[in-house]
Parts: C-alpha cells; sequence; structure tokens
C-alpha cells in the first residue's frame, strides 16, 4: 500500500493547532499536506477552542488521520521572503490567517515567483498581516509599563499588564529578557502571562487587569523623568493617536501629563527638529528611513562631530548580516562601510572563504565616525578614536532596526563593539569566536576579530590572527550553507 492511499477522494481535513502562535506546528503539517497534495479548500485550521468549519465534521471525513507524504514526494519550495512574512503573519488574531498561508504557499509550488507579484491579493493579504504584528509588537515594546510590587521577604517583583490585538507574547519574550534580565518581572495578557525570576522563564494562564497593581512609589519618579524627555513633536494630535493610541492611556502613568506637556510645546518641538533628535517610540520601517533618520541623529556626541552618517549597504533580505564597529576615515567621505584598508583586507579574506560579500548586508554597530584632530607636519588628520560603552549601547536603536528589517540567519559581529552592539554586553572574542550564539528573533550570532587588528599587526603574530580570522569565516560560510539549505 502507498503512503497516499489512505487519502480519500473528497475528504476534509481538521488540522487542530496546539498553539494560537505556532507556526513551526503549522510549517510542518502544511509541509506534509501539500506533498500529499491536499488543496486547501479540502483543509481547515483550527486553532485552541475552535471548532473548525462546516465540512471539516467527521461524517465528512474531517475526524480522519492526517496523511503521511509518500518517500518520493518533491520538496515543497518556499521563498525567504514567504517564510519571513508568514512567521509574523501566523501571529496575528484573524482566525483566517493559517488558511491564507496554507493557500499561498499552494500556489507557490506551481509559481515559485509569486511573492514578487505586489498585485495578488494572497500576497497583500499576507503582507498586510505581516505588517499588523510587526506594528503590534512595536506598540508592546514601547508601552509596557511595569509596576513594582512587594512580596514576602522584602523581594522586588515587576508587573505589567498589556492587552496585545495579536498572539505576540511569547514571540516578544526574549526581549523583555535581553531588556530586564536583572529584574524578576510578570507580563500579564488576556491570552497568557509570563514570568521571569532572575533564572527561568516561565509562561502562564490568562489573565485580568485586576491582576496587575495600579500603582506604585516609582511611579512619580516615572513621570518627572518623562515630563523631561517628552517629545514636543506628539502636539501633532494625529500623528500621535496613530503612533500611541488612547487605548495604552490606561496602562501608562505619564498619559496624565500629555496634556500639560503639549501646551506651549510648538518652540521646544522647533529646537528639537533643529538639533535633529528622533522620537524612539517607534523605528522606521524601512532601510531607506533608517538612513534618512541617521543622517539627523544627535543622541550621543559622534553625531555632533563634523562627519557624515554611514548606513549599511547590501540586499536588503540577506542571510547573512557583517557587522563591523564603526565608520573609519575613508567610510566617512565615501558614505560606505568598509571601503577603507580594513574593508579592502576584509574582502580578501572574504573571497579566501567562499563567501560573497554582494549577497550580505554590511554594517557598523556605530554609525558616524569618532575622531580626534592631531596637527602634524602635513597639516591636521583626523585619528579613530574607539566609541565608549554608551555610544554603542546609543546606536544599538539603529542597528536593531536594521537587523529586524533584513532578517538574516547568521550575524557576524566583527569586534569588541561590534559584538556589544549586538549584545547589549561586552564579550571576550578570545571565548566566544567560533561558536554560535542564538538570537532572540531566531537568527545565530557568530563573533570574531575585527580586521583593522589584523592591519595593526606584524610577523607571527598576524599569521597567528589571519589564520584564526580564516577559521572563523570558514566556519561562518558552512553554517550559513546549512541555515540556507533548511
Amino acid at each position: 500500500m502507498t503512503a497516499l492511499q489512505h487519502v480519500r477522494p473528497h475528504a476534509y481535513y481538521t488540522v487542530q493547532l496546539p498553539r494560537s502562535d505556532d507556526f513551526a506546528f503549522w510549517r510542518e503539517r502544511a509541509r506534509a499536506l501539500i506533498q500529499c497534495d491536499i488543496p486547501p479548500d479540502k483543509v481547515a485550521w483550527v486553532e485552541p477552542g475552535g471548532s473548525g468549519d462546516l465540512f471539516a465534521q467527521p461524517s465528512s471525513g474531517g475526524g480522519m488521520r492526517l496523511p503521511e507524504p509518500p518517500a518520493d514526494a518533491p520538496p515543497v519550495r518556499a521563498s525567504k521572503r514567504y517564510l519571513s512574512l508568514a512567521k509574523n503573519a501566523a501571529l496575528h488574531s484573524d482566525p483566517a490567517r493559517f488558511s491564507v498561508l496554507y493557500r499561498l504557499l499552494w500556489r507557490l509550488q506551481a509559481n515559485p515567483r509569486l511573492m514578487e507579484d505586489k498585485a495578488d491579493p494572497d500576497v497583500r493579504r499576507v503582507e498586510e498581516l505581516d505588517k499588523n504584528v510587526r506594528r503590534d509588537s512595536h506598540k508592546m515594546h514601547a508601552f509596557v509599563r511595569f509596576r513594582q510590587v512587594e512580596e514576602e521577604g522584602g523581594a522586588e517583583h515587576y508587573v505589567a499588564w498589556f492587552e496585545p490585538e495579536h498572539h505576540i507574547l511569547r514571540a516578544n519574550a526574549g526581549f523583555f529578557l535581553r531588556r530586564f534580565a536583572s529584574m524578576r518581572w510578570s507580563i500579564l495578557t488576556p491570552q497568557g502571562t509570563l514570568h521571569w525570576d532572575g533564572e527561568t522563564m516561565r509562561e502562564g494562564p490568562p489573565a485580568q487587569k485586576s491582576d496587575a497593581p495600579q500603582g506604585d512609589p516609582v511611579e512619580d519618579l516615572w513621570r518627572t523623568y518623562y515630563a523631561s524627555i517628552f517629545n514636543p513633536a506628539r502636539l501633532k494630535v494625529g500623528a500621535m493617536l496613530s503612533e500611541m493610541p488612547r487605548k495604552y492611556w490606561k496602562n501608562m502613568p505619564e498619559a496624565a501629563l500629555i496634556p500639560d506637556l503639549i501646551a506651549g510645546a510648538q518652540q521646544r518641538e522647533s529646537e528639537m527638529v533643529a538639533a535633529g533628535e528622533r522620537d524612539d517610540g517607534v523605528r522606521p520601517e524601512s532601510l531607506e528611513a533608517i538612513g534618512e533618520a541617521i543622517e539627523g541623529c544627535r543622541k550621543c556626541p559622534i553625531g555632533c562631530l563634523d562627519n557624515r552618517a554611514v548606513m549599511g549597504e547590501g540586499p536588503s533580505d540577506a542571510a547573512l548580516m557583517i557587522v563591523g564597529e564603526q565608520p573609519g576615515d575613508h567610510e566617512d567621505q565615501e558614505g560606505r562601510p568598509f571601503v577603507g584598508p580594513a574593508g579592502q583586507l576584509l574582502d580578501v579574506h572574504l573571497e579566501r572563504a567562499g563567501i560573497d560579500r554582494g549577497r550580505a548586508y554590511v554594517t557598523n554597530a556605530v554609525k558616524h565616525f569618532k575622531f580626534t584632530i592631531k596637527a602634524s607636519g602635513r597639516g591636521k588628520r583626523r585619528l579613530h578614536q574607539s566609541p565608549t560603552a554608551k555610544e554603542i549601547d546609543t546606536c544599538r536603536w539603529w542597528i536593531e532596526g536594521e537587523r529586524e528589517l533584513v532578517k538574516p540567519k547568521l550575524v557576524l559581529a566583527m569586534g569588541a563593539s561590534a559584538a556589544r552592539g549586538m549584545l547589549g554586553k561586552t564579550v571576550s572574542i578570545a571565548k566566544i569566536r567560533g561558536q554560535a550564539i542564538p538570537l532572540e528573533d531566531g537568527s545565530e550570532l557568530w563573533v570574531t576579530a575585527h580586521p583593522s587588528y589584523l592591519l595593526r599587526l606584524d610577523g607571527d603574530a598576524r599569521n597567528r590572527q589571519a589564520a584564526l580570522f580564516d577559521a572563523d569565516l570558514a566556519a561562518v560560510r558552512e553554517r550559513l550553507a546549512e541555515l540556507e539549505g533548511q
């Protein structure tokens, strides 16, 4: 008996998803169903608590065991763009999202370039689902407010209430873990809860708003801080409500201050615009917009020097992102990353390792050239200075925005500043080079030395470090091939 003999004609199949946000489970089942040639109109995708559709009843064959694909079934084709959109779209609250994703995946088998058709209704719908989920995640990052709760023994515990529109809670756990790793905290939502005790992340059942504290002694301090950093551009009420809808205000202690803060703020707004400051609430939604915003960034002293912003370059969907430390004099003059001596040396080693730089997205952890002026017999020279930890951390806003848009499978950080820019902490390159470090979005971080370090060495020392650098790049090439083949 073949594997397809139990695929009954005119049968309807029900797939019961264990979680509303379980993309991996859906992907596995969808791949098997397509390999069994089950069309979209014969499959019902049911979330926990759902009842399926009219046709997916036992009397119509919906209660049958799902078919198994034959051993010689062709592989399922899905473009990188489809998978990138689908991972977010699966988190949407639209009950039909899994059916839409399956229908689009089904159509991709006959038309592999379907995702390039911007007018296709299924493509447009998945793009819209992805956009809505990303926006909801941005709102969660910006508007979650923790309140302190006193526990027995005087232990500090911070609790936040949030009402997401979509199933984004688990997907954003890594964001809060990374930023509040030293705190004990809980995030409560109507969909579920997350609890971090300093060592272990735990999930819990849905909560009610009454389960969260309504205030704490720290809120007065927070309101004072918010008043001091309030962006008067929010005087534009339409834009303010677009980025910070009123439904979030009830959970934000600073919201009560807004009417007073916007009063007479026009002059301050003009001054801030002239100074090139930015609102850190929501990142620009395209690489081009990030590049434009970086030009006006004055959040750290480096941006106030006589220099230019250097944006990353390369494919916007690159599987490999290469992150350096900061632009040098050559990069500052040309406005492109890695065009100076360090970049030329990098090109040599990349070619030796079999890595095509043209297929990688290349950028820097710090976006402006930091230098000091030194007079010499040849006139004044700009000498490179290393960025401080605070300056690197300030620029993380931009590098995270780039990574979020490019969605690389693997990130190669070259140098200590680049590693800090990706991890938010200082690490020893010697201890972590040559190993994969998982990031919260599912990508991997690999760390190696910066090419400029090799340029500062001579003789045997340079040869040893060059060999280590080559070994790191070879490992990256092999791992990247594995990730792209998955």
